[in-house]
C-alpha cells in the first residue's frame, strides 16, 4: 500500500490517509481481504501520530471499508461499499463524458478528433501521476 502525505497541502493528514486508502479500495488497488498494515507500521512509515491511523482505520471500519479481525488485523471489507462508490464515479464520468461529447458535436469535432484528445489527456495525465510518484 502506498500512501503520500501532504504536510503542507493544508488538508488534515487523517483525511489524507482516508481518503486515499478508499480510492486504492475504489481503483482495486487494494482489494477485500488484503492485510493493512498495522497502526504502528502505517505511523512509523509516514511519520505520523499513531494515534491519527489508529482514528482513520476506525473511520474507515465505521463507514464499511475496513474490518478489524481481532487478533490479526485489519482487512479491507468485502466491499459493497467501495463497489457502489466505484459504480457512482463511473455514473458521474459517463455524464461528463456524455456532455462532452455534445460539446464536440457542436463544435463540429469529428468521433476520431474527440478520441485523439482523449487519449493526449490521459497520457498526459498518466505523465503527471508518474512525476508526482517518484518525488
Amino acid at each position: 500500500m502506498r500512501l503520500r502525505i501532504e504536510p503542507s497541502s493544508g488538508v488534515p493528514i487523517s483525511r489524507q490517509v482516508a481518503d486515499q486508502i478508499r480510492s486504492q479500495c475504489v481503483a482495486g488497488a487494494m482489494k477485500a481481504g488484503d492485510r493493512l498494515p498495522s497502526v504502528r507500521e502505517l505511523a512509523r512509515e509516514l511519520a505520523v501520530n499513531q494515534n491519527t491511523i489508529l482514528h482513520v482505520y476506525e473511520r474507515l471500519t465505521t463507514e464499511g471499508w475496513l474490518e478489524t479481525r481481532h487478533g490479526s488485523g485489519t482487512f479491507v471489507r468485502s466491499n459493497t461499499v467501495a463497489e457502489r462508490h466505484k459504480t457512482a464515479q463511473t455514473r458521474d464520468l459517463l455524464a461528463q463524458l456524455r456532455r462532452v461529447a455534445h460539446q464536440a458535436r457542436l463544435l463540429d469535432i469529428s468521433p476520431q478528433e474527440l478520441q485523439e484528445m482523449l487519449s493526449e489527456s490521459m497520457s498526459t495525465e498518466m505523465k503527471y501521476d508518474e512525476a508526482r510518484s517518484t518525488l
